[in-house]
């Protein structure tokens, strides 16, 4: 993180399974290599079972679009981890029917 950086957050969430976890994790990482805008930076990694994402920007404005940003992106990652294991779900019970037919 880059000392010039005035404006700080970090968030930490818990996630349902390691596996949600891991993969939003994973999703995160490269957004964090290379930021759209040089006013701010960011840093994910997992600490105490728990993913955290320390922010720092040259103003609130930076601050909060990153966070803003983080946010949608962990966002869209659960609802399509939940749609895989709904689906998933699905299909299980779809096979378990025709398992009587």
């Amino acid at each position: 993180m880059n000392s010039e950086m005035k404006k700080r957050a970090v968030i930490r969430l818990s996630f349902k399974s390691e596996r949600y976890l891991k993969t939003v994790l994973n999703a995160l990482k490269p957004e964090t290599g290379k930021s759209p805008s040089s006013r701010s930076r960011a840093k994910v990694e997992k600490e105490d079972g728990k993913l955290k994402i320390s922010l720092e920007a040259k103003d609130t404005s930076a601050l909060r679009a990153a966070i803003n940003a983080y946010l949608r992106w962990i966002s869209l990652t659960r609802n399509i981890l939940e749609s895989v294991d709904n689906l998933s779900i699905k299909r299980k019970m779809i096979n378990n029917l025709s398992a009587f037919y």
